[in-house]
């Protein structure tokens, strides 16, 4: 599985230690931003969700101060199915249980550490159940048509 994984500068401190944590997952393709300089998190979200697009086994990771400017950038694209967590994994779980979400936003600002791992793990850890949500999974691909 390739993991592509990317933070604007809130981010960045973040995304720096959950990298190793996503490495037994698949190939980790970290494609920025490289320092806590500012920058603008939709360059980053379109990174991520360009190398998600097109491939089932892909998934991607956003973090941002909230998480929700990469969610909502990340949404944006088709075939990206970008949830919000920052639990610790509960959510995390059930979009990947319930809504086959392929891309995981994290806020920096929201969650510590603990959480943040404790929501990847389970958001790699979790598969898609299917069944009655593969039918709804079909309706949200024809929102964007």
């Amino acid at each position: 599985m390739d993991i592509y994984v990317a933070a604007d500068h809130a981010g960045f401190a973040l995304k720096q230690l959950l990298l190793p944590l996503l490495a037994p997952y698949g190939r980790v393709v970290d494609v920025g931003t490289h320092s806590n300089e500012s920058v603008d998190y939709p360059d980053f979200a379109r990174l991520v969700c360009e190398g998600v697009q097109g491939h089932e086994t892909a998934r991607g990771v956003l973090i941002c101060g909230t998480g929700v400017g990469m969610s909502i950038a990340a949404n944006r694209f088709n075939g990206i199915r970008a949830a919000l967590c920052h639990d610790g994994g509960f959510t995390a779980r059930l979009a990947r249980q319930h809504n086959d979400a392929n891309v995981l936003c994290l806020g920096s600002r929201l969650s510590t550490l603990e959480l943040a791992s404790a929501s990847v793990t389970l958001f790699f850890e979790t598969a898609f159940e299917g069944g009655r949500h593969s039918r709804r999974i079909e309706k949200l691909e024809t929102l964007c048509e």
